[in-house]
């Protein structure tokens, strides 16, 4: 055990004092933040370049529909042509020409370079608003009387527990869900990847003899996949502290409250978009009302678990290899299941309970991705967890076993094209 912890100790604070960790715990935290910040900052910046619009309308139908915004200036233009404006474009002043023909059914822009979109969607909501309008009064139908006949629907959903009725928003546990999806999905790749290249990398410098010398190989891979398990949970901790402290140190800075950052932040998504007042309203009681006590230690056991298990398969790769180039044949396989898991979990975020759901958060190999998000959608029972739990915890104790018989072969082995069949081989001695 002593032997397991050195190795820990020095795979952990040789990668902590690596340039590389320094600059990505530095880099991460800032991309982050930029991400967040961003759209804030310019959706906070007024357009200060008005778009000056020429119209020639030969339908004399739209000079009181396009109006002038802030943003946006039309000018209607009577006695010239397209050919005429087009002569002078460049020193004319204008951004774009619009054109609308005497059938008003066809409608064109010409620019001399790419017009805004914000121009182009302005002119067909304009247009289409009083088409609209005036289709209903042939029809003897005012906007008025279509008005007084929408009314907006809401439906609250309340979730039933031993404590009483508390409010919920399937639009958390979604989002909840599908942010440790990514969350997993990264950092197993990241830092199991990582594992097989450190295998690589002792195995060609062969530092990796002189270390077999004092320990056993099953100590060797076991302590390095925990160590680096170590830097990665360390790193992740990092970018969480880091990100906060930088978004709130930088948005007073723009003068922008960490409310406006939720709210533009949920404008950017198509869900809330097309939500009402109301459903803002239920979201800050749901994420309140959420337990995340088990969605934590959840995420963390799965977490941990998806990485032992993966690390595992990806140090057995790295022993098998002497170089990355020959990985690749032996990746695909193992990586298939795990892009696989994030790949449904879109179709499992519809339908959290469904067998599809069930049987892809029992598998070990997809459990790691699917599992958090149903726990985040409230949608797995305890025993579920716990069976998901034990048959992940399994499967690793296993993989662990055929990647040590790997491991202990292929890491001495040298210069040699290894195939599945070779595989297969050391594991049966």
């Amino acid at each position: 055990m002593k032997k397991i912890i050195l190795i820990i100790q020095r795979e952990y604070i040789t990668r902590v004092k690596k340039k590389s960790f320094i600059v990505m715990t530095i880099l991460g935290p800032l991309l982050m933040a930029a991400l967040m910040v961003a759209p804030v900052f310019f959706a906070t910046m007024e357009n200060s370049s008005l778009q000056k619009v020429a119209v020639i309308d030969q339908s004399k139908k739209y000079e009181k529909v396009l109006v002038n915004t802030k943003t946006i200036s039309f000018e209607f233009i009577k006695d010239k042509s397209v050919e005429d404006i087009k002569k002078d474009f460049e020193n004319s002043g204008y951004n774009a020409l619009l054109t609308i023909p005497e059938n008003d059914k066809t409608y064109t822009v010409y620019s001399d370079k790419q017009v805004e979109i914000t121009v182009i969607s302005y002119i067909e909501d304009e247009i289409e608003k009083f088409k609209e309008t005036s289709n209903l009064q042939k029809d003897g139908i005012s906007p008025e009387q279509i008005s007084s006949a929408k009314e907006n629907i809401y439906i609250s959903t309340i979730k039933w527990t031993n404590e009483g009725d508390e409010k919920s928003s399937p639009v958390v546990g979604q989002i909840v869900g599908f942010i440790f999806a990514i969350i997993i999905y990264m950092f197993i790749f990241m830092y199991g990847v990582q594992v097989m290249r450190g295998v690589i990398e002792e195995k060609t410098s062969r530092i990796v003899e002189v270390i077999i010398s004092s320990v056993k190989p099953f100590q060797l891979m076991l302590g390095k996949i925990v160590g680096i398990a170590m830097v990665a949970l360390t790193q992740f901790l990092l970018w969480i502290i880091l990100t906060l402290i930088i978004v709130s140190t930088i948005l007073p800075m723009f003068g922008v409250s960490g409310g406006q950052l939720v709210n533009q932040n949920a404008q950017n998504t198509e869900i809330v978009q097309n939500a009402s007042n109301n459903e803002f309203a239920d979201i800050v009681p749901a994420l309140l009302n959420t337990n995340w006590t088990l969605l934590i230690f959840v995420f963390l056991i799965f977490f941990i678990g998806g990485y032992l298990l993966y690390a595992s398969m990806f140090a057995a790769i790295g022993s098998a290899v002497d170089n990355e180039t020959d990985t690749q044949q032996f990746m695909l396989p193992v990586t298939i299941p795990l892009i696989l898991a994030f790949i449904m979990a879109q179709g499992i975020m519809r339908d959290p309970v469904g067998d599809m759901a069930f049987w892809f958060s029992m598998i070990p190999f997809t459990s790691p991705i699917i599992m958090p998000m149903r726990v985040a959608m409230e949608s797995a029972a305890i025993w579920e967890i716990l069976l998901s739990a034990f048959i992940l915890i399994l499967t690793f104790f296993g993989t662990v076993w055929v990647a040590a018989k790997i491991y202990r072969t292929g890491i001495l082995m040298y210069g040699k094209k290894i195939s599945y069949k070779e595989l297969w081989k050391w594991l049966r001695y």
